[in-house]
C-alpha cells in the first residue's frame, strides 16, 4: 500500500464515526420534525372541535391545562424511567400513546371524553420528548452537545411553526374531525421511523477529559440553575403566546397581524439556534443562557409598553432572539452537567419546567391583567423572568467557583 493510500484510509477511519453521528442525528430530527408536525396540527382545530360538542370557554381552558399538566408532571418520571430500562422502550411507548389518542380523538362527543383522551396525549408527548433529547445527546460527544441540539431543536420549531397553519389548511379541506386523522397518520409515521431507522442506542463515547459530575439532582448545582433559568424563560414565554392575541387585539391589530408578530418570533428563534448551538460548545454556556434569558425578559417587558404592530414586532424578534441564544445553551447545560446514566432524568427535568413554566404564567397572569391591565401585566412577567435570570447566574456562577475550588484542593 501506498503512502497515498494509507492516508486516504486513515483519513476514512477517522471521518466514518462523525458521519454515523450525523446520520443519527439527522434522523432524530426527521423523526422530531413529523412528530411535532402532527402533534401540533390540532393547536387551531381543537379548540373548534371542543366548542362545537357543547364545551365552553372555560372547559377548553380546563382541557388544554390538564394536557400540559400531564405533558409536565410525568416528563420526570419518563425521562427515568428510559435511564432504567432504555430510550427505544419509551419512546414507542411515547408515540403509540399519542398516535391512538389523535385517532380517537373524532370520536369524542362530549367534553369529559374529549378531556380524557387528551390528557392520554399529554401523557404521550411526556414520553417522547426527554426521550428524543436524550438520544440526541447519546450519539455524540459533550464536546457536540450543543450543535447537534441546534439542528434537534431547529427541526422541532419548524414543525411547530408549520404545524398550526398545515392543521388550519387540512381543517378547511377536510373538516375538523379529519385533521386528527392525518395528525395520527404522521405521528404512526414518526413511530415507524423509530422502529426501522433509530439505531439502538450505544454506550456514551468516552471523553477522558469529562470532570466528575455529582449524582444527586440537590448537590448539582449546575442542573438547578439550568433549571431555574428555563423555569424564568418559559414564565416570560407563556405570558407572550398567552396574552399577546389579545394585547394586540385591544391596540387595534387584525388576526392577520398578530399572525406576522407570531411568526417573526418563530423565524428569528429558528434561525439563531444553528449558529448559536455550534458556538455554545467553544464559550461558557452559562454566559449564553443568561444573555438569553435577559433578552427575553426585556422583550416581554417591553410588549406591554407597546402601542402598535411595529413595536410589537420588534418585542417579538427580540425575544426569538432570546430564546434561540438561551434555550439552544441550557438545553445543552442541562446535558454536561449530568451523568450519562441519569440523561434522561435531567432532560424530564429540564421538560417539566418548560411546561410548567408556561402554565404558572397563563395561570397567574391573567389575573394580574384583569385587575391591573396589559402593561402591568407584560411588566410583572419580564421582571419576574428577569429575576430567575439573576438567580440563575448566580447560582450557575456560584457552582463554576466550588468546582474550581475543589480542582484546587485535588491539586494541592
Amino acid at each position: 500500500m501506498s503512502d497515498t493510500d494509507l492516508d486516504i484510509d486513515l483519513t476514512r477511519q477517522y471521518r466514518t464515526p462523525g458521519h454515523r453521528q450525523s446520520i443519527q442525528v439527522l434522523t432524530c430530527c426527521v423523526i422530531g420534525f413529523i412528530c411535532f408536525l402532527g402533534a401540533y396540527m390540532r393547536i387551531p382545530v381543537l379548540p373548534l372541535l371542543a366548542s362545537s360538542i357543547g364545551a365552553g370557554t372555560a372547559q377548553i381552558g380546563l382541557i388544554n391545562a390538564a394536557f400540559m399538566l400531564s405533558a409536565g408532571i410525568l416528563a420526570v418520571p419518563s425521562g427515568l424511567l428510559s435511564d432504567r430500562i432504555g430510550i427505544r422502550p419509551v419512546l414507542i411507548t411515547g408515540l403509540a400513546l399519542m398516535s391512538c389518542a389523535s385517532l380517537l380523538i373524532p370520536f369524542c362527543y362530549t367534553p369529559l371524553l374529549l378531556g380524557s383522551v387528551y390528557l392520554i396525549f399529554g401523557m404521550g408527548l411526556s414520553a417522547f420528548t426527554p426521550t428524543m433529547m436524550s438520544s440526541v445527546a447519546r450519539v455524540v460527544p459533550r464536546s457536540h452537545v450543543g450543535r447537534a441540539y441546534s439542528w434537534y431543536t431547529t427541526a422541532v420549531y419548524l414543525a411547530m411553526t408549520f404545524g398550526p397553519a398545515s392543521g388550519g389548511w387540512f381543517g378547511k379541506a377536510l373538516g375538523i374531525r379529519e385533521v386528527f386523522f392525518v395528525s395520527g397518520g404522521l405521528i404512526v409515521a414518526a413511530l415507524a421511523a423509530v422502529l426501522c431507522f433509530l439505531p439502538t442506542p450505544q454506550e456514551q463515547p468516552h471523553d477522558e477529559h469529562a470532570e466528575q459530575l455529582p449524582t444527586g439532582i440537590l448537590a448539582n448545582r449546575r442542573l438547578l440553575a439550568a433549571l431555574v433559568g428555563t423555569l424564568g424563560g418559559c414564565f416570560g414565554f407563556g405570558m407572550f403566546i398567552s396574552f399577546l392575541p389579545l394585547h394586540a387585539r385591544a391596540l387595534g391589530l387584525n388576526v392577520g397581524q398578530i399572525g406576522i408578530i407570531f411568526a417573526a418570533q418563530a423565524l428569528v428563534n429558528v434561525l439563531l439556534r444553528i449558529p448559536f448551538g455550534h458556538l455554545s460548545d467553544r464559550v461558557d454556556r452559562g454566559v449564553m443562557s443568561g444573555i438569553g434569558l435577559v433578552l427575553c425578559a426585556l422583550a416581554v417587558g417591553a410588549a406591554g409598553l407597546a402601542h402598535g404592530m411595529a413595536t410589537l414586532l420588534i418585542c417579538a424578534c427580540v425575544l426569538g432572539a432570546g430564546m434561540g441564544i438561551g434555550f439552544t445553551a441550557l438545553s445543552a447545560l442541562v446535558v454536561v452537567v449530568m451523568p450519562p446514566k441519569q440523561r434522561g432524568l435531567g432532560l424530564g427535568l429540564y421538560n417539566s419546567c418548560i411546561y410548567l413554566g408556561m402554565m404558572l404564567s397563563s395561570a397567574t397572569m391573567g389575573m394580574v391583567i384583569k385587575a391591573a391591565g396589559f402593561s402591568t401585566g407584560f411588566f410583572t412577567a419580564g421582571a419576574v423572568t428577569f429575576i430567575l435570570a439573576v438567580l440563575f447566574s448566580y447560582l450557575y456562577r456560584d457552582s463554576m467557583l466550588t468546582l474550581k475550588m475543589q480542582d484546587q484542593q485535588a491539586q494541592r
